[in-house]
């Protein structure tokens, strides 16, 4: 719960998610807390979907698409450049201008 709330905020922050875009909360185990904490103010301002891992396809259709990710992997096909950012920075950056994706690690 504690690392959900900063990242809540953060997304619901004004001007940070324009309408175009989504954010997306997957919740994985139990590992942090046993529930997350919800700001109203995510729902109001954030186009926002959360998710938890009980709403995964079926194994057959993720082995074959991941074969194909591998695939175009092992082809020099896919690139993706990104930049790690402790969870502490989060709110300060969120909306920084970056040529990376911005992965956020505990």
């Amino acid at each position: 719960m504690a690392t959900t709330i900063p990242a809540l905020r953060a997304a619901s922050m004004q001007g940070m998610a324009p309408s175009s875009s989504e954010t997306r909360l997957v919740q994985v185990g139990e590992s942090a807390a046993p529930a997350i904490e919800l700001p109203a103010a995510a729902l109001r301002s954030t186009a926002l979907s959360i998710t938890g891992t009980a709403g995964l396809p079926p194994m057959e259709v993720l082995s074959a698409a991941l074969a194909q990710v591998l695939d175009h992997a092992s082809r020099g096909h896919l690139r993706m450049e990104t930049e790690e950012v402790p969870l502490s920075r989060l709110e300060t950056s969120w909306n920084l201008p970056a040529a990376r994706r911005l992965v956020f690690r505990p």
